[in-house]
């Protein structure tokens, strides 16, 4: 072998250590991304916020979040779940927002971090596959302490994660998904690269080879629209803009498609990702409180 086929050979595989080895960062990085700090307080929105700890029902991770309380009787218990690599402010609508809104209606709130994001413990994210366990916590939880129906509201990653905890715990009511996404392995395939910032080839089949090796992270167990046919007949909410190019609004369709008698769909045609109460906030939360109470009358009766 001449000294140029050797010399071939050894950048070749050079180059393609070096492709391994940035599939590996970026895939940690991804699920073990750095947390975000609570710069934002109840108060600041008129709310008395009591701050609370419970347990997700997997994996012995402790979750810090907020009750906030209507000055009556509550009607009902919303469960508010945030977004990939957030915490349970949603700075995007801000959630803190939208849940005075809730209290003032008279909805009780609960507000708390995922697993390996604000003030609550663990140290890997999974966008779904564990965060599911947090949000069953959360329902635990609120269950043992309140009579009223439950109601999730969940944002992005959230989102999918409500439903696939109402999928598999009947005190949940009704779902409110905003800008969720359908299943985890084929929107990783289509749409990874607007998260990790790199070509999809060969990055994103690198990657998706490499998490489950690194993490035991198994996208395939993320299936959103498998988790909607579960929760039927209860309600679901899908809601998403028209405009977010980290997740298309094609999959809310698809969600809401599985069964159109009993799930609903509201679009905007702007706002980009988690984007609509940004862009009609009063729209969106009349849209929400009325989902709700329907959610809740049904339950009861």
């Amino acid at each position: 072998m001449s000294v140029i086929w050797i010399t071939a050979a050894i950048v070749a595989a050079a180059l393609c250590a070096g492709v391994v080895g940035v599939a590996v960062l970026i895939g940690w990085k991804l699920t073990h991304p750095d947390r975000r700090p609570l710069t934002q307080s109840p108060e600041q929105f008129g709310l008395a916020g009591e701050p609370v700890r419970f347990p997700s029902r997997a994996g012995g991770v402790a979750l810090s979040g907020w009750l906030l309380a209507p000055s009556g009787a509550a009607r009902l218990t919303v469960i508010f779940a945030h977004g990939y690599a957030g915490n349970r402010l949603e700075r995007g609508l801000p959630a803190l927002a939208l849940a005075r809104s809730l209290v003032a209606a008279g909805c009780r709130v609960l507000m708390f971090d995922f697993r390996n994001s604000g003030e609550s413990e663990g140290r890997l994210t999974t966008v779904g596959q564990l965060e599911k366990f947090d949000v069953l916590g959360a329902v635990d939880w609120v269950a043992a302490r309140f009579a009223e129906p439950i109601g999730l509201l969940g944002f992005s990653m959230g989102g999918t994660a409500s439903l696939l905890a109402a999928a598999e715990d009947s005190r949940v009511a009704g779902v409110v998904a905003d800008s969720a996404f359908s299943r985890l392995k084929p929107y990783l395939r289509r749409n990874l690269s607007v998260w990790s910032k790199l070509p999809r080839y060969p990055f994103t089949p690198l990657i998706m080879a490499i998490l489950p090796i690194l993490t035991r992270m198994r996208p395939d167990e993320v299936d959103a629209l498998a988790a909607v046919k579960r929760l039927y007949p209860r309600p679901a909410l899908f809601i998403h803009s028209e405009a977010d190019k980290a997740i298309p609004a094609a999959n809310s369709r698809e969600l809401q498609a599985a069964h159109p008698d009993r799930f609903g769909l509201w679009t905007t045609p702007e706002g980009g990702h988690v984007g609509a109460y940004a862009q009609e906030p009063e729209a969106y939360t009349g849209r929400v409180l009325a989902f709700f109470a329907e959610a809740a009358a049904d339950f009861i009766k």
